[in-house]
């Protein structure tokens, strides 16, 4: 082989091991013990994550208590604990709420008020006959009174007015709401999106491989642009829209996305749990972190006891970040709500 060619091989898969967040890449943060529940209360699978308003206090869904390990899919079913709980930066339980109201509560989002919005991703057939839970979104107030719910409660649909499993939701300053609906990969497969007053204005998006169609919208943010940001989980991509749901592009970059987060810096914190030896082969389970506007991965967070050849996501499936630069990570699969701190710019 000539010099150059050799040169020029070898330059190629040093790019691809930077693009595919190989262990190698730089990771700034160690793992710190911190939050704990009250009461003895033992840790349910932690879902989404979002940072209140004051930049500090962190929202997270935790989906009741630990039961039988195998438990999946309707951890709430039968329980009355909150699953949505307030951590001061002391990792102390300081509000809750939600208890009895969800039967798998899922993506969460904090608006510029502070209120809170919840999805519920139960899929239909863990749902008894009769219960008028799941297929929901419910926006609660700071101290959890019930504000709006969209969906129709316990249905599953495809009407403009029905969600399949809303796996997530994010909020824009001036109060629209898009909902990534749904979490499975043969669900609805499409973007809804409403005013503040819960009135249906669009919706796109279908299931397919192709620009603006999906499977599984496992996660939905918007970036300081306004752009909407759509982790296509079962595509292995970020896909990346205007509000009114016109097409922009493709990342594939940040591997498979499970939870994503912008900071105040203009950062993406992409969170992959799921990327092993059959859902996403050659690529490593952890967060990336980058450049929001151009996309360029710069540090990675390698979820160490992440095994490639375990197919059920491990480690952090959702992401966020506070405003001392702390990062949090939802972790449903080990059960924990995992802090890091940044040891060096």
């Amino acid at each position: 082989m000539k010099v150059s060619s050799l040169l020029f091989a070898m330059s190629a898969i040093f790019l691809l091991s930077i693009s595919m967040g190989v262990s190698g890449q730089s990771n700034p943060y160690r793992n710190v013990n911190w939050a704990t529940l009250p009461d003895g209360r033992t840790w349910g699978a932690v879902g989404d994550l979002d940072v209140a308003p004051d930049g500090e206090h962190i929202w997270a869904v935790v989906r009741c208590d630990a039961t039988a390990l195998d438990r999946f899919g309707n951890e709430c079913l039968d329980s009355d604990l909150d699953s949505i709980l307030k951590f001061n930066k002391d990792g102390e339980v300081v509000e809750s709420f939600g208890g009895g109201m969800f039967i798998w509560p899922h993506g969460i989002d904090v608006d510029r008020d502070g209120n809170i919005y919840v999805t519920d991703a139960v899929s239909d057939g863990a749902i008894p006959d009769g219960d008028t839970r799941g297929h929901q979104v419910i926006k609660f107030s700071p101290t959890g009174d019930v504000l709006l719910v969209l969906g129709t409660p316990g249905v599953q649909g495809s009407a403009n007015d029905q969600f399949t499993s809303p796996a997530d939701v994010v909020v824009a300053d001036n109060g629209d709401i898009f909902i990534a609906d749904g979490h499975n990969n043969n669900g609805n497969n499409r973007v809804m999106k409403f005013d503040q007053n819960g009135q249906f204005l669009m919706s796109w998006g279908q299931t397919g491989y192709g620009p603006s169609e999906f499977r599984a919208l496992h996660t939905i943010a918007m970036d300081q642009r306004g752009r909407i940001f759509v982790g296509d989980r079962s595509n292995n991509r970020l896909q990346l829209f205007e509000q009114d749901g016109t097409y922009i592009n493709q990342w594939t970059q940040f591997g498979r996305p499970s939870g994503i987060f912008f900071d105040e810096y203009d950062n993406i914190y992409v969170a992959d749990s799921e990327s092993d030896v059959e859902q996403n082969p050659g690529w490593e389970m952890g967060i990336r972190i980058g450049d929001a506007n151009l996309g360029w991965v710069d540090e990675f967070v390698l979820y160490a006891p992440g095994d490639p050849f375990v197919i059920r996501g491990t480690g952090a499936e959702f992401v966020a970040v506070d405003s001392a630069g702390n990062m949090f990570g939802g972790e449903p699969v080990p059960r924990n709500l995992q802090k890091y701190v940044k040891v060096r710019p």
